[in-house]
């Protein structure tokens, strides 16, 4: 686990406010905003190489309709690696920011003309559209993200498409990147936390949930897991204790936390709300604005020191 000091500002799918969600753009927008850590999307193509993207297909974040206009099937995993890297996978946001603000994907609403000017320069606008921005393999993004000194979320997808490879394949580029005290690897597939730990002793896992689990503290030491990572969303807010969004279970909160759990939380764009889960003790949170809450830190006498190291709870 980490020390008990540090603090997890997790840019979801890198700084994905403010560049192309899970390119090598969004990592290191990531770090220009303050965050130390960065969650990505691991999938697989069609001839099992590892790739960051998170959607099941590619149509909301690429052009490979346009590309390839005569597929039937826009599964990521029906693309071969050759065919992936071709796509475009940068336009689409800069096409989100040209729209009114509430016909923007949800997360981009509240996104505030100042924060715009104060982070995205018309450099980083022109790489967005200039059609260089591609899919990253794994072993890219993390090389990058290890150069940013951040530390590296990664969430193994297998729902609804299984990736029979994915936990060895995962672990083994990291243990070869020498990555192991950098990673934490976390899935909505609690059984491939277990074959990470079955491979790796090393390597912190995280369970990530958008259901209120029984008995949370004794699951996630049962799948000698690192860290519990629960949606706090306004349709699935599993830390929530009563009706209020401030309501939040601090019981359950202090009970991982007093066990050497990390409890990361997923995915809070409003710096109040932040402020809140920071002093009910949650050690990390998941967002597309690392700014917000570098600010929120702050605000609590909190910092989020670069990379800290993971380190097992044994």
């Amino acid at each position: 686990m980490m020390p008990a000091s540090a603090f997890l500002n997790i840019a979801h799918r890198g700084a994905r406010a403010f560049a192309a969600e899970n390119t090598i753009p969004a990592i290191r927008m990531a770090r220009r905003t303050r965050a130390n850590a960065v969650e990505l999307d691991v999938q697989m193509s069609r001839d099992g190489e590892l790739v960051v993207f998170h959607d099941d297909d590619l149509i909301r974040c690429s052009d490979a309709i346009h590309k390839y206009p005569l597929r039937t099937d826009y599964a990521l995993s029906a693309f071969t690696l050759e065919e992936l890297l071709l796509l475009d996978v940068g336009a689409w946001y800069v096409n989100e920011l040209a729209k009114a603000p509430l016909h923007r994907q949800l997360y981009l609403r509240d996104l505030a003309a100042e924060e715009v000017e104060r982070w995205i320069t018309p450099a980083d606008a022109d790489e967005y559209e200039s059609g260089s921005v591609c899919i990253p393999r794994l072993r890219e993004a993390l090389a990058v993200s290890h150069e940013c000194q951040l530390v590296v979320v990664l969430d193994l997808k297998t729902i609804p498409r299984r990736y029979p490879s994915i936990a060895s394949k995962t672990v083994a580029l990291i243990r070869e990147l020498g990555m192991e005290t950098e990673t934490l690897i976390t899935s909505f597939d609690h059984v491939l936390l277990s074959d990470v730990r079955r491979q790796n002793d090393t390597i912190a896992t995280g369970v990530l949930t958008a259901e209120r689990l029984y008995r949370p503290r004794e699951y996630v030491l049962a799948l000698d897991a690192d860290a519990f990572e629960p949606a706090c969303t306004a349709d699935a807010d599993v830390i929530r204790r009563g009706g209020a969004p401030e309501d939040v279970d601090t019981d359950l909160i202090h009970e991982l936390t007093d066990a050497g759990v990390m409890v990361n939380v997923w995915t809070e764009n409003s710096e109040s709300r932040m402020r809140v889960l920071i002093d009910a003790g949650v050690t990390g949170i998941f967002t597309d604005y690392p700014n917000r809450l570098a600010r929120a830190l702050a605000v609590a006498g909190r910092e989020a020191s670069i990379r800290p190291q993971l380190r097992r709870r044994h």
